[in-house]
């Protein structure tokens, strides 16, 4: 009687502590980010695996918050420099809780990055004033540093400009 009653115990423990893993969704392109898939010739495929989680705590019976599946996804693309979406991948979603004690819920997502290079080449030269000029492909030329000053003065004439263009233009018609 003594062995049944530590078989029920082991098998209630081992039962308690299991988690359970569900597989969402299997993905071949998936972003949650603009990606302007006209430059999308010039995209790069990222060498590794990058994975994102979004994870919540239970306790007692309470979640401290909602676990969303779009927050991993913006962990795993913001994990990678010019990354603005991933490639073959997989969702999945996991629980474990010990009753009326702690828990955990999470949703994870691991895919191949597609890289942005035009991005990437300059993911942290981006000044909070700046000047950036473009090829005209569409590519950056130049990253310049400039004054709150130089960038106010050249906001507004380039307002100034395309006002005057406008009423210009809107004379001819």
């Amino acid at each position: 009687m003594k062995r049944f009653f530590s078989y029920l115990l082991l098998f209630a423990v081992i039962v308690v502590l299991c988690d359970c893993s569900n597989r969402i969704l299997d993905f071949t392109l998936i972003s949650t980010k603009n990606v302007d898939l006209t430059k999308g010739a010039s995209f790069k495929r990222g060498s590794q695996r990058v994975r994102g989680v979004d994870k919540a705590h239970w306790i007692i019976l309470f979640p401290t918050k909602s676990v969303s599946i779009k927050e991993a996804i913006d962990k795993a693309i913001e994990s990678t420099p010019g990354c603005v979406a991933l490639l073959d991948g997989v969702i999945y979603t996991k629980f474990w809780w010990i009753p009326y004690i702690y828990g955990q819920q999470s949703a994870s997502i691991e895919g191949t990055p597609l890289i942005d290079i035009t991005i990437a080449d300059y993911p942290n030269e981006a000044p909070i004033f700046g000047k950036i000029e473009l090829d005209k492909n569409g590519n950056v030329k130049n990253v310049e540093n400039i004054s709150e000053l130089e960038y106010n003065y050249l906001k507004r004439k380039v307002i100034k400009d395309s006002k005057r263009m406008r009423f210009e233009h809107s004379s001819e018609i």
